[in-house]
């Protein structure tokens, strides 16, 4: 088969998450292969502008792509099930890269051919919340370019300088950085609301012993060399070993592995049972079977069974009518659950009183009419 039409959904191309930074790497792929990436989304932001200086369009209005695409890579289910509404004639494979936002929910749709997990806890969510068969899911684990990630020059005996990589918000990072002076090791901060963005993170990571990260970041500093302690705001995990990188490797270095409460002494010990060979090896295995270009194999091979089906299958316009609707009951159900939540929340409660204060009223409707327009 030849170069593919590829439009690749994802509801935000703003900063540096971790569904934009893999879209960007995923279409940037595609381009030097041959195919044609598009990428759609609700917000053309920095990162959406960076892939159209590499000659990627992307577009928030699918008026605008005059040729329909042979495949629809969906991420984030609003997205994908718009450019399902529009292309009523393209197949998709749908995407799903976190257990916990709302926007990684799988659609239910029969033009949606194949459901991807990026790990082992995101299959549980398709095949246990989302309905999705075991028939349909697949599990392909995220992986790096490497010619980028290079190998460091080998750790020390004992890390001296360690590094928070994290583009979450980062009010843990007092609990690191005592369990780094408990330790004797200097620690910097790095991420998006840290003050120290890093725009090339493989420029950096290699100046550093230990690394204290999650998911994505946790897989650059590993392929670099670094010996990487699992942790975020969302609890610690272990220091990652080459006894137990291939479980947490299926898990994405995430959310489950963090099974610990965020404690200092918890850091310590992990920071205890650093060991440079161990960690060398670890490296060496993530080098091994973590490579895009692997990686993009299978992606395109997904595509491609998902477009040999499609044209196998029957059109079934009522069928396809019903999914929409439904998928639009849960999402009116969604937000009208959410707003009553809202609404009952001690914030919403104080709105309300606020709101029933005559001049207050009065002065924050006008200033929500007037910011409406």
């Amino acid at each position: 088969m030849g170069g593919l039409r590829v439009l690749i959904t994802n509801y935000v191309m703003a900063s540096r998450t971790g569904t934009e930074l893999y879209v960007r790497d995923l279409a940037l792929a595609l381009l030097r292969r041959g195919h044609t990436p598009v990428v759609y989304t609700t917000d053309v932001g920095e990162m959406g502008l960076k892939l159209r200086e590499a000659t990627i369009p992307v577009v928030e209005d699918l008026d605008k792509i005059s040729t329909p695409p042979d495949i629809i890579h969906g991420q984030h289910h609003v997205e994908t099930m718009t450019a399902l509404a529009y292309f009523t004639d393209a197949p998709a494979v749908f995407f799903c890269h976190g257990w916990r936002p709302w926007e990684e929910r799988p659609p239910r749709h029969p033009r949606i051919y194949r459901y991807v997990a990026v790990d082992d806890t995101c299959r549980d969510r398709l095949l246990f919340e989302g309905g999705v068969s075991e028939e349909h899911t697949r599990v392909l684990l995220n992986a790096l370019d490497l010619e980028r990630f290079r190998p460091r020059a080998p750790l020390p005996e004992k890390p001296r300088r360690a590094l928070v990589f994290s583009n979450n918000v980062l009010d843990y990072v007092p609990v690191v950085r005592e369990a780094c002076a408990r330790t004797g090791i200097a620690l910097d901060v790095a991420g998006e609301y840290s003050g120290n963005l890093l725009e090339e993170p493989e420029k950096v990571l290699a100046e550093y012993d230990l690394v204290f990260a999650k998911a994505r970041c946790a897989l650059e500093a590993l392929a670099v060399g670094a010996s990487v302690v699992l942790c975020d705001a969302a609890g610690a995990g272990p220091l990652v070993t080459s006894k137990d990188v291939a479980r947490l490797r299926r898990l994405n270095f995430g959310i489950r592995a963090l099974q610990e409460e965020l404690r200092p002494d918890v850091l310590v010990r992990e920071i205890e049972r650093y060991d440079a060979e161990d960690a060398a090896e670890v490296s060496r295995r993530i080098r091994a079977e973590a490579d895009q270009e692997q990686s993009l194999d299978e992606t395109v091979a997904l595509y491609e069974e998902a477009i040999a089906e499609h044209a196998r299958a029957p059109r079934d316009a009522a069928e396809e009518g019903r999914a929409v609707a439904d998928y639009l009951r849960w999402v009116m159900s969604d937000i009208r659950r959410e707003r009553h939540v809202m609404s009952n929340s001690p914030l919403g409660r104080l709105r309300e009183r606020l709101l029933g204060v005559p001049l207050l009223g009065t002065l924050a409707q006008a200033a929500a009419k007037k910011f409406r327009k």
